[in-house]
C-alpha cells in the first residue's frame, strides 16, 4: 500500500543527490558536468557520451572528444553553462582549473544546496499529500475504514518524517563538504 510512494520518495532522494553532485565544492568532479549538453550533429548530448573526463589532480578536470571537432561546441557549452569556470582550450583537450573557492562563493553555493534541500521536502509532502487524497477517496467508497484511514494517516506521516530526515542529512552533509575544502 506504502510502497509505490515509498518508491516516489526514493526517487526524490535520487534527485537531489544528483543535484548536489552538480554543485561544485573546492574539488574537481566530473559530475559537475553532467547537467552541460553539446549540440552535437543536431541533438543535445551530455558531454560524458562524446568525451573522456579525467582528473589529473583534485583541482582540475581534462576532457578529451572523441571527434576533435566537437572541441569548440563543448567549450562554448561550458562557458554557456553558470559553472563559473574557464575552459582552457589547447587544441587537442579542454582542461577546466577549479578555483579555491572564497567564504563568499561557500555561502552562495550553502544557499544553493539548502534551496534544493527545501525543494526535495516540498516533493516528499507532496507525495504525502497525493497519498492522503488516494487514501481519503478509498475511505469515501468504502475501501477503506475509519480506523484503517487513521493509520495509514499515520503511517504516510511516519514515512514522511523518515524522508525528511534523509533529505536534512544528505543537505548536511554536502553542507560540510563546502567547507571542509
Amino acid at each position: 500500500m506504502y510502497t509505490e510512494f515509498k518508491d516516489k520518495m526514493n526517487k526524490t532522494v535520487e534527485v537531489l543527490k544528483t543535484q548536489y553532485a552538480s554543485v561544485r565544492a573546492g574539488r574537481a568532479n566530473a559530475a559537475v558536468l553532467d547537467q552541460i549538453t553539446v549540440e552535437y550533429y543536431g541533438v543535445d548530448t551530455p558531454i560524458n557520451q562524446i568525451a573522456s573526463i579525467g582528473s589529473p589532480d583534485p583541482r582540475s578536470l581534462v576532457i578529451q572528444p572523441w571527434d576533435n571537432t566537437s572541441l569548440k561546441l563543448i567549450e562554448k557549452a561550458i562557458q554557456a553553462s553558470d559553472l563559473g569556470i574557464n575552459p582552457q582550450n589547447d587544441g587537442r583537450v579542454i582542461r577546466l582549473v577549479f578555483p579555491q573557492l572564497t567564504e563568499e562563493r561557500r555561502k552562495e553555493l550553502a544557499k544553493q544546496v539548502r534551496k534544493y534541500g527545501e525543494e526535495g521536502k516540498v516533493a516528499i509532502r507532496n507525495i504525502r499529500r497525493e497519498a492522503m487524497e488516494k487514501f481519503k477517496a478509498q475511505k469515501k467508497s468504502s475501501e477503506m475504514t475509519e480506523d484503517d484511514f487513521k493509520d495509514a494517516e499515520k503511517e504516510m506521516q511516519k514515512i514522511t518524517d523518515e524522508f525528511i530526515a534523509k533529505v536534512d542529512e544528505v543537505t548536511a552533509d554536502k553542507e560540510k563538504e563546502l567547507y571542509e575544502i
